[in-house]
């Protein structure tokens, strides 16, 4: 009888290198916290995902497709910075699937959700395809994501567009130049 060594342990994630993906979590329904808190969890549990680290939770107010909208539900948002060997569309698809667990219910473009889980950047990965924008086409525009991913990441970019705190620096110029504007004209 010939002894052989004994075979090397199977790595049971074989493939691709793991890539830090930015995922935005938002919600204005129901317990909202409660609901970005296990969102958070259950990505921590899907497969090939090393790694969650989850923002500090933000207040803000409902984003309309006309702007912001103080009469609607606020949000709670959060970003989450993912560790993981899943393909970019992959886990798109399994953040749906999470989103559908949690009640979200697709009726209105940026309408009121229970929950909602967007890809915001998947290392430095492009792309234009219909099913997977990346990074996020609006990312760059949405203090809602750009603050919560500062917490977590001083130095964050959004590939192609640029460093995370200089475009949050731009979007709050902006808002106080639109605030000062309004008041001026109120005089």
């Amino acid at each position: 009888m010939v002894r052989m060594p004994p075979l090397p342990p199977i790595d049971p994630r074989p493939g691709r290198d793991a890539a830090v993906a930015v995922v935005a979590l938002g919600a204005n329904l129901g317990e909202r916290r409660e609901t970005v808190e296990r969102a958070a969890a259950r990505i921590a549990r899907l497969p090939l995902v090393d790694d969650v680290r989850l923002s500090p939770l933000h207040e803000t107010v409902a984003v309309r497709p006309d702007g912001p909208d103080p009469e609607a539900p606020t949000y709670v948002n959060a970003v989450a910075l993912v560790t993981t060997r899943l393909a970019p569309q992959v886990l798109l698809g399994m953040l749906h699937a999470i989103e559908e667990e949690h009640g979200r219910e697709r009726r209105e473009r940026w309408g009121d959700r229970t929950l909602d889980l967007d890809l915001i950047v998947y290392g430095d990965v492009t792309s234009d395809a219909e099913h997977l924008l990346l990074p996020h086409p609006r990312a760059a525009e949405r203090l809602f994501v750009l603050e919560p991913w500062l917490d977590l990441d001083p130095d964050a970019e959004i590939p192609g567009r640029g460093r995370a705190a200089d475009l949050a620096a731009r979007l709050r110029a902006d808002a106080a130049g639109e605030h000062d504007e309004q008041g001026e004209r109120d005089r």
